[in-house]
């Protein structure tokens, strides 16, 4: 396994606890609304030629609260601030659902703090067709199924969620959906002004990734995101029988993909 380091640094004003590891050109990873999940397999795949950096959200694991961040937007002025204080950008990120929908607000108030930008997945738009589920109505067991399209067939995902969890992994869990529910319940994970900022991006190549059977957020929001994206350079890869989490059900095909964009 690739050697990784949780580092916790003053900066930005506060504490951020950051994950790093591997080796190569900086890549930027903003995690999903159930906080960083451990050193997965995509991980150590893309630490063989790429440098992580992985910041815990504040308000999740290690990282405190920072009171001033009360939407995602500001989250994502966060970030940047981060970014500049590390002397970072521009970079390349991928951001993971919330992470994605961060990323995308990074780039609304900065797009020249991305070099290349990849959205898993992202929360953040509206769909044109169905409605993003409301993690904070149901059971954890419940999100974390949502989360992918077949558990049997994901033994990542059984390694990371399956059996008896413990009262640690509880608290975790209640932990992270209090910090989201905090800066994104209302409304329910998306922000309506989203879409006309997004417009204003360009000269950022941006991929975005979903799985067609994705019922966390539906598929349909890739469309919304391209329309939004308009200005720049966009691709998209669907992922057929495949939910919310591309990185755990379809791992090789993933890190090919970033591999391939990221070049």
């Amino acid at each position: 396994m690739a050697e990784w380091t949780e580092e916790i640094t003053h900066i930005a004003g506060t504490d951020l606890a950051i994950v790093k590891g591997g080796k190569g050109k900086p890549l930027l990873i903003l995690h999903e609304e159930l906080g960083h999940p451990g050193w997965m397999s995509y991980h150590q795949e893309l630490a063989k030629d790429r440098t992580l950096i992985i910041p815990i959200q504040p308000g999740y694991g290690k990282s405190p609260r920072v009171e001033q961040i009360r939407n995602v937007h500001e989250l994502g002025l966060f970030y940047n601030w981060v970014l500049n204080e590390m002397n970072l950008a521009p970079i390349d990120v991928i951001g993971f659902s919330i992470g994605g929908w961060t990323a995308a607000e990074m780039a609304t108030a900065n797009s020249k703090i991305f070099r290349k930008m990849m959205l898993v997945a992202p929360s953040g738009i509206k769909p044109a067709e169905g409605e993003i589920l409301d993690i904070f109505a149901v059971t954890i067991g419940t999100q974390l199924n949502a989360t992918v399209h077949d558990a049997a067939a994901a033994p990542e995902f059984r390694k990371l969620y399956g059996g008896e969890r413990t009262p640690e992994q509880f608290e975790a869990f209640e932990e992270a959906r209090t910090e989201s529910a905090r800066i994104a319940w209302d409304p329910i994970l998306h922000n309506p002004s989203l879409p006309y900022f997004l417009q204003g991006v360009r000269g950022l190549p941006t991929h975005i990734v979903w799985g067609r059977e994705d019922a966390t957020v539906p598929v349909t929001a890739a469309d919304s995101y391209q329309v939004a994206l308009k200005n720049t350079d966009v691709k998209l890869t669907i992922f057929d029988h495949c939910g919310h989490r591309p990185e755990i059900e379809k791992s090789a095909e993933f890190v090919k993909l970033v591999r391939e964009f990221l070049a």
